[in-house]
């Protein structure tokens, strides 16, 4: 079993719905963050996200957790029109323990995760030792707890 992290979030439609229900149908669940109520980040205006990140432990790899996404993507009903546009759900791998994967359409670690509050500020709670040391609090503007999801 290998330690993993999924970022989850949403900001169309009932955004707690979206994420319970993917939550309920992701495999290897041992622990979910807060929610984070947070500013949206690039991309066209649009609504507050509600985030969260689960850590799985799990014997998918990279490939087969970014299937898991896709398919929670899809249950969700997300429609890809425009890059960082709102969304029903968003879910993106975020770490796994030894891996690296650098392809077209999967980084792992995301290569964006440790410049963005809404998803260090979830991970801190499950693995700080992710976290860079020199992350600050004074970085989580915009970023707003919410509470555990219900």
């Amino acid at each position: 079993m290998t330690r993993a992290f999924l970022a989850l979030g949403s900001n169309l439609g009932d955004r707690a719905a979206h994420l319970r229900t993917a939550v309920a149908s992701m495999p290897d669940v041992v622990a979910l963050s807060p929610v984070y109520e947070t500013d949206p980040v690039g991309g066209p205006d649009q609504a507050a996200y509600l985030n969260l990140v689960a850590q799985l432990d799990t014997e998918l790899d990279a490939r087969g957790l970014l299937d898991v996404c896709r398919k929670l993507e899809t249950a969700a009903q997300r429609v890809r029109r425009e890059r960082w546009g709102p969304r029903t759900l968003d879910v993106d791998v975020l770490w796994i323990d030894g891996e690296k994967v650098d392809e077209p359409d999967l980084i792992v670690p995301h290569p964006r995760m440790f410049e963005r509050a809404f998803v260090l500020v979830p991970l801190r709670t499950l693995a700080p030792d992710i976290v860079p040391a020199d992350w600050s609090s004074a970085d989580e503007a915009g970023v707003h707890l919410v509470g555990p999801l219900e």
